[in-house]
This record gives C-alpha cells, sequence and structure tokens, in this order.
C-alpha cells in the first residue's frame, strides 16, 4: 500500500479570547486571555488519489464573522499543483460555515459526510439560534443539492474511506464529527478536526464552547487519547496555532505566498 503525504493548510486566522472559547471558563478560576485562533483544511495524497479533508470558509462569511482569510482554499490547492475542479473526494468532518464553505469549487467531487450529520443539518433543528450560528443557510442547501446530486456519501461508525484511510463518527461538537485516520510516510495521522480544537483540550479536559452533545465530546477526547497513548501517532488539532510548531515539515518549490501557509504533517511513502 502506497502511504499518503498529508498536509495541513493554514488558510485563515483571529485572535480570540479563552472565555469566548471554552464552555463555561469561569469555572477553571483562571484570568482571560488571548487565544491565537488558526484556520485549517487538509491535504491527504499519495500516487492513486488526492483527497481533500474540509474547504475552509467562504470570504463573505468569513469576513462578516471578522476571520482573516490569508489565502483562498481554491488558490492554495492550486499552487499545491491540484486542481480544484478535478478533485474526485472532499470529505466533510462536519457542516459549519469553516469547513465547508467553497464546496462549489469542487464540482466533480464525491462529498463524503457522516449521515446523522447530513440528517442532522438538513433537518428542523438546524435553524435553531445555538446551531444556526455556526452555520452558512446556503451552504447546508448546497449540501442537499449535493446529496440530489447523487454525489454526497454518508457513512456511520467507522468506515474504511480508501487503503489506508478510516473515518470515525465522534459527534459531540456537531452531532456527526468526523475523525480521519491516515496511514503516513511517518506514522498514522490523526486528523481530529474540531473534535479537538486546540490542543488544551485533551490536555486539560476542556470542552469547546459550541456543543451539541457534550457527553459524546468527552468520549470522542477519551477517543484520542486511546489512539495516541504510547502510539506514536500523529495528532492534529483542528484550529491550534501550535501545529506549525509541532509539525515543521516545509514544502519546497510553493509559491511565496504559501510558504509559511503549508505544514507537511507526514511524508508519503512506500510500506
Amino acid at each position: 500500500m502506497s502511504e499518503y503525504e498529508v498536509l495541513a493548510v493554514r488558510y485563515g486566522s483571529r485572535v480570540a479570547r479563552k472565555a469566548e472559547t471554552y464552555l463555561n471558563f469561569h469555572v477553571y478560576g483562571e484570568p482571560d486571555s488571548d487565544l491565537p485562533m488558526d484556520y485549517f483544511f487538509w491535504v491527504v495524497r499519495n500516487g492513486d488519489r488526492t483527497i481533500v479533508v474540509d474547504c475552509g470558509f467562504g470570504p463573505e462569511p468569513g469576513l462578516a464573522r471578522r476571520r482573516t482569510m490569508l489565502v483562498h482554499p481554491a488558490d492554495a490547492l492550486r499552487g499545491l499543483g491540484i486542481t480544484p475542479e478535478s478533485v474526485s473526494q472532499v470529505v466533510v468532518t462536519h457542516a459549519h460555515y469553516d469547513h465547508i464553505g467553497n464546496l462549489d469549487h469542487f464540482p466533480a467531487a464525491e462529498v463524503v459526510i457522516a449521515r446523522r450529520e447530513f440528517e442532522f443539518w438538513t433537518g428542523p433543528y438546524a435553524r435553531r439560534t445555538q446551531f444556526a450560528h455556526s452555520t452558512e443557510a446556503d451552504e447546508l442547501a448546497r449540501l442537499a443539492t449535493i446529496a440530489g446530486q447523487g454525489r454526497l456519501r454518508q457513512v456511520e461508525g467507522t468506515v474504511d474511506l480508501a487503503p489506508g484511510i478510516e473515518l470515525t463518527v465522534v459527534g459531540g461538537h456537531t452531532p456527526g464529527q468526523l475523525i480521519a485516520q491516515v496511514a503516513g510516510g511517518d506514522g498514522t495521522v490523526i486528523l481530529a478536526a474540531d473534535a479537538l480544537h486546540f490542543y488544551e483540550e485533551l490536555e486539560r479536559d476542556r470542552p469547546f464552547f459550541v456543543v451539541a452533545d457534550l457527553l459524546e465530546m468527552y468520549q470522542g477526547f477519551d477517543l484520542l487519547r486511546e489512539m495516541t497513548e504510547d502510539s506514536g501517532r500523529l495528532l492534529v488539532a483542528g484550529h491550534d496555532a501550535q501545529v506549525g510548531d509541532r509539525f515543521a515539515g516545509r514544502v519546497e518549490g510553493l509559491p511565496d505566498e504559501l510558504g509559511d501557509l503549508v505544514v507537511r504533517i507526514a511524508r508519503g511513502g512506500e510500506s
């Protein structure tokens, strides 16, 4: 089996506050402070396939929410030698605005999502304010259109997406949040996406403030601990500015505008 190169692409950023980031932060009895927050999508590729995991926020929703777009995800892909229009598979870890904002740039792709995630966001409770504030109505409608086109693959439990790539539904942050395990040339990579926004969530057992099911969020933390304990697996958080420090792999030959935005988590290789 050919192992995968795994890249984290930092396309956006903001500076948040801990009190607005962690659920009920006041119970920890700590002073508030700034918390840098990065926005990523991920590329998983080898000689056989290229898979894009999430696709970032769109320019208008990002601007409206005062997020800084460092590079448009579609332009970043082109800088990596990937034509979005030719991508055959996009994994949607969940349907929040900063993960599905550019699906229209992938007209030929099969879009993979958890069944219960799709059913929730196309169901009646998605419009309730505490859920809806993290989504864009037109982006959710696009998901439904993709389903109508026969391009949406809905998965349940744990599924082998392709040789060396496993998806697991963990829920918590959203009803059907996905994590991905990928066989990389430097070891197994766990793309936690928003099952783990920040490493501190796992290290200090601190849930993020956007939560659909708190018990499932804690269970997701426990699963990630089990996956990484004494395993040598490479755990990639979904929004942590430390990703660039923890994984210092550089990709040579990129356009100047991508030079410090792309981090190689794992090299490709042959097993």
